[in-house]
């Protein structure tokens, strides 16, 4: 919005000087002032009908033909009024504006007997700079989108191989643990039964003292076979690296906040994996459609013990947005795991909130 006030002042600044300077009735000029500034106001709106450009640039010409004895600020202000447009209107748009204000820049020029050669190349210079200037910003826009859909598969791969990664972490981890199982704690069990048997034969506390020391073994053995059998997205310390490094892969500053308690939350790997995709998704969609690279991410727990989480990104202008295939799909997971999830939009901020059940 500063934006929108600063070419505002500006418009504001040159017509003022125009009249202060050159008007030859200083009371229709500042009515004729009035109504192109409450014309201007509308441009401040999200879409914007090229007829009200061209209702400023028929004002301008209008009072500089009627009020005004020097044309000069009267040409000069249509100039900044395309340069205005060029930042806003499409190509083809744009295009029929800035022959329009120049066809009234060279007719001001004629009628005042100002000298019309010079005028004309030099207005011509200036409009095609700024019909240059805005293509230019059409190719560095289109290539900015092809960027971050670049940027976009770059981070779908990286998480594709992320997963690959633990995927064969995880069978080797199963694989050991079935190996330890099959081999240490079947000879542990065989262990155990032969001192069983000589402690009853002779009759020797020794031979119990062994066994009991064979037992605690094989208990201990079958913790590291269930510690390796578990995967590593369980819990919810787990969730909190992957966040980090998300964070790392989307050059964003995540203030990240845990309240008390919530590291104790049982949670399962189902739910540790819907806590974590609704936060990547929240941070993906601020990525792509948020005003500001800084999202703050709270993680707290409920009075009843579940997980509840916050995602709250800046905006500098609302805008209205709907439930794309993200946003859907990211409630839908939530509420297959008997959570709930809310999408909301305030003047200034975009949030998530949700509750994930305990396990």
């Amino acid at each position: 919005m500063y934006r929108f006030w600063l070419r505002f002042c500006i418009f504001v600044i040159l017509w003022t000087y125009l009249i202060y300077k050159y008007s030859n009735n200083l009371g229709m000029s500042f009515l004729c002032f009035a109504a192109a500034a409450s014309i201007f106001f509308f441009l401040s709106l999200r879409r914007v009908s090229l007829f009200l450009y061209f209702a400023l640039s028929g004002m301008v010409f209008f009072h500089g033909l009627v009020f005004v004895g020097e044309n000069l600020y009267s040409i000069i202000l249509l100039l900044y009024l395309t340069i205005i447009a060029s930042l806003r209107l499409n190509e083809g748009k744009l295009k029929w504006y800035a022959i329009i204000n120049l066809a009234l820049t060279l007719l001001l020029a004629v009628l005042q007997n100002q000298g019309i050669i010079d005028m004309t190349v030099l207005m011509l210079f200036f409009y095609y700079l700024i019909l240059a200037m805005h293509q230019y910003q059409a190719v560095v826009f289109e290539q900015k989108e092809l960027y971050d859909q670049l940027l976009g598969e770059y981070r779908k791969l990286k998480r594709v191989n992320l997963l690959v990664e633990q995927d064969a972490r995880v069978e080797e981890r199963n694989r050991i643990a079935r190996d330890i199982h099959d081999s240490v704690g079947h000879r542990l069990t065989a262990l155990i039964m032969k001192l069983e048997m000589l402690a009853i034969q002779a009759n020797n506390d020794a031979y119990r003292e062994l066994k009991v020391m064979a037992e605690e073994s094989l208990d201990e053995t079958r913790q590291a076979v269930k510690a390796l059998q578990a995967e590593e997205t369980e819990g919810i310390a787990t969730v909190v690296h992957l966040i980090r490094k998300l964070e790392a892969e989307s050059h964003m500053v995540v203030q990240f906040t845990m309240k008390q308690g919530v590291l104790s939350v049982p949670l399962s790997n189902e739910n540790s994996v819907v806590l974590y995709r609704v936060i990547q998704e929240a941070l993906t969609n601020a990525m792509r459609h948020g005003q500001s690279r800084e999202v703050q991410v709270v993680i707290g727990k409920s009075a009843i013990g579940d997980v509840t989480l916050e995602i709250t990104n800046a905006i500098f202008q609302a805008k209205a947005f709907e439930f794309g295939f993200g946003l859907t799909n990211m409630k839908k997971r939530v509420e297959e795991v008997d959570g709930k999830l809310e999408v909301y939009q305030t003047e200034n901020q975009f949030k998530v909130t949700g509750i994930i059940p305990a396990s």
